[in-house]
């Protein structure tokens, strides 16, 4: 699968939204309203993961939202990529264009949280040098607690 990241367009958005919605489960997927107001923050970007499909036309495969804050960090917002896309370094990909824009940036470090049961997001992040800083009770949907990962960018 060859993939292409891309920055996203003005027309992206209600596709990235559909991806999300099929990424996570109700109460932790993104509405509409919220995932706009993420992708429109100040010191925001989304990059978009695209395959080149027989016909010539691209697919969105996947999406990163990320942000750049004050004092050196950067955070993603969040990471999504369509089931038939996993394991075809997607998810891999947006990370390093993520972390290298925040770097390049003056981010020194870089955090993320993720479900405490998502196992698999879990193996990605520790893969990717990614530690636990501390666990967020009920952090989706007021029930689900969620880990607080970092990283140090130099």
């Amino acid at each position: 699968m060859q993939v292409s990241i891309r920055d996203s367009r003005r027309g992206d958005f209600e596709e990235l939204w559909r991806i999300d919605q099929l990424c996570f489960q109700t109460g932790i997927a993104y509405s509409k309203q919220e995932l706009g107001y993420y992708m429109a923050a100040k010191n925001a970007f989304t990059l978009v993961a695209e395959v080149t499909q027989k016909d010539g036309g691209f697919k969105t495969v996947g999406f990163l939202v990320g942000q750049k804050y004050a004092r050196g960090m950067g955070h993603i917002i969040t990471i999504d990529v369509l089931p038939e896309a996993r394991r075809a370094q997607v998810g891999s990909q947006l990370m390093e264009v993520a972390e290298a824009k925040l770097k390049a940036g003056g981010c020194a470090s870089i955090f993320l949280e993720a479900a405490v049961n998502n196992q698999a997001a879990l193996k990605f992040y520790k893969k990717r040098g990614y530690f636990v800083l501390k666990t967020i009770p009920r952090y989706y949907n007021d029930e689900l607690d969620a880990f607080l990962l970092g990283k140090d960018l130099n």
